[in-house]
């Protein structure tokens, strides 16, 4: 029997144009935004999981923190700063510098050892002593670059300065979606700034592995409570209306492509377009935190209007998570009067980490007892950092607003879950803090370590592109097999 669209005479170009702005209006947000051409014409909604070994963990969320946290600060204590502060630093620094730099400084927080394992934390840590068992502590991270867009794309992408495809949408690419109601990789309230979409874009990989941005990019990052994705609800068309139009939509393309052959890149609209028609299902219920016990919102610092907003965001990457989506990003970048709302502390180090720390020391900590009580932390992989650290040097400034210059030589970031050890200290740098000089770890050696405890090879990862085959790791990248248990 005929269906009522069968009578429409409209062809197969007024559809797209005119039929397809409600269903597809979320994928057409970020798809468009890209003219890509895949050489592997498969469907990528479907991917079957391809693990190259046993996986520790089965996703991973990244709690990025914009602008460059303190290492020398918050989790790597230098008794030599508080020996030599003020004094001329003896020892040769980097040709390449962001801002001015002065003399030594000591850090205004005490330190002291937190849990069993005896991790140190600055005092400005009230909560995290509380799972110091529970992280895997990387003193060594290095890299290059010392401006904030290069650092972010080589954090992001593995590359500082050519577009190409996100952690994210590598880790999508190789594992697909535990739910195909959902995306596989969601980026919760993403900043436009130093990278912007390309950070969680997926460049050459097929669309359906970009970052689907559950906010809209900007800066400041749009306020957690009031995340939306775009366009997933279509007031105007029914889901039987919209069903009617992606099975037109089908027969269509089948047509097109017995006349004049297959087109990849409309086929991953299509793709797009039937993600977003099953999202409407899912993501509603995703976003609805009604559920949470109070209990709950309280050990994530809900009830705080200084942690709410970052707590809003913990918890929704706890329950895309739970729901199947593989790869979940968290963005803070802060609300300071100091310094254009990031941990870029060039000034008012102590005022700024202060507040910093004071948004997302609770959630965090509150996130991590939960997963663990929840039985989702042993295959989870949680990453804390951002793109460097900051100089153990003053920047030159006035004493009363003195901060740190950028700083990639050596900083911290850390792990929990996911098969890494707990209580445990990997790396080392020099006695100021200045050069990572153990257990040394680029951004490729993270991306490589982080794809091998999903299960990936990151040597065998690849993918075949204008002549060549890319990796996230390009011709690079150690394993740092220590942290694993």
């Amino acid at each position: 029997m005929p269906t009522p669209i069968d009578n429409f005479k409209i062809d197969r170009r007024q559809l797209l144009r005119t039929g397809c702005m409600g269903f597809g209006g979320l994928a057409l947000n970020s798809m468009l935004a890209k003219k890509l051409v895949a050489e592997q014409n498969a469907d990528e909604s479907i991917r079957t999981q391809v693990r190259h070994f046993a996986p520790r963990a089965k996703r991973v969320i990244f709690l990025f923190m914009h602008g460059g946290p303190s290492h020398v600060d918050l989790f790597d204590p230098k008794p030599m700063l508080n020996k030599y502060d003020g004094k001329a630093p003896p020892f040769e620094r980097t040709r390449v510098q962001f801002g001015e730099r002065g003399n030594l400084l000591a850090s205004p927080w005490k330190f002291r050892r937190t849990g069993k394992s005896g991790i140190p934390m600055s005092e400005l840590w009230q909560h995290l002593p509380e799972v110091a068992d529970e992280l895997c502590m990387l003193h060594g991270l290095c890299d290059t670059n010392v401006a904030h867009g290069g650092a972010c794309m080589k954090l992001f992408t593995g590359s500082e300065s050519l577009v190409r495809p996100s952690m994210g949408s590598w880790v999508s690419y190789g594992l697909g979606t535990e739910n195909q109601n959902l995306p596989s990789y969601v980026t919760i309230c993403p900043t436009s700034l130093h990278g912007g979409v390309d950070n969680f874009g997926s460049a050459f990989l097929p669309n359906v592995h970009r970052g689907v941005p559950l906010g809209t990019p900007g800066y400041p990052n749009t306020p957690a409570a009031k995340a939306r994705f775009e366009f997933l609800k279509n007031n105007r068309v029914s889901r039987e209306q919209q069903r009617l139009m992606l099975n037109q939509l089908k027969r269509m393309n089948r047509d097109y492509e017995t006349r004049i052959g297959v087109d990849g890149e409309l086929d991953e609209r299509l793709q797009s377009y039937e993600m977003a028609f099953r999202m409407q299902s899912e993501a509603p219920a995703v976003l609805d935190l009604s559920g949470e016990t109070e209990e709950t919102l309280r050990l994530y610092g809900y009830d705080d209007p200084k942690t709410k907003n970052f707590a809003h965001q913990l918890l929704l990457a706890r329950r895309f998570s739970e729901a199947g989506t593989r790869f979940v990003q968290v963005s803070h970048a802060g609300s300071l009067p100091f310094n254009n709302e990031q941990w870029d502390q060039h000034s008012h180090i102590k005022q700024g980490h202060e507040i910093n720390v004071g948004q997302i020391d609770k959630p965090i900590t509150g996130f991590i007892k939960d997963l663990k009580r929840r039985g989702l932390l042993d295959d989870t992989l949680v990453l804390w950092g951002g793109e460097f650290g900051r100089t153990p040097t003053a920047q030159v400034g006035s004493p009363q607003t003195i901060g740190r210059d950028h700083h990639p030589e050596g900083f911290t970031m850390f792990m929990a879950g996911g098969g890494v050890k707990g209580g445990f200290r990997y790396g080392k740098t020099d006695d100021f803090g200045y050069y990572a000089i153990e257990g040394r770890m680029t951004i490729h050696d993270l991306h490589a370590t982080m794809l091998y405890l999903m299960g990936l090879d990151h040597e065998r990862l690849t993918y075949h592109y204008a002549g060549r085959d890319f990796r996230l790791t390009d011709v690079h990248g150690t394993v740092a097999h220590e942290i694993i248990v």
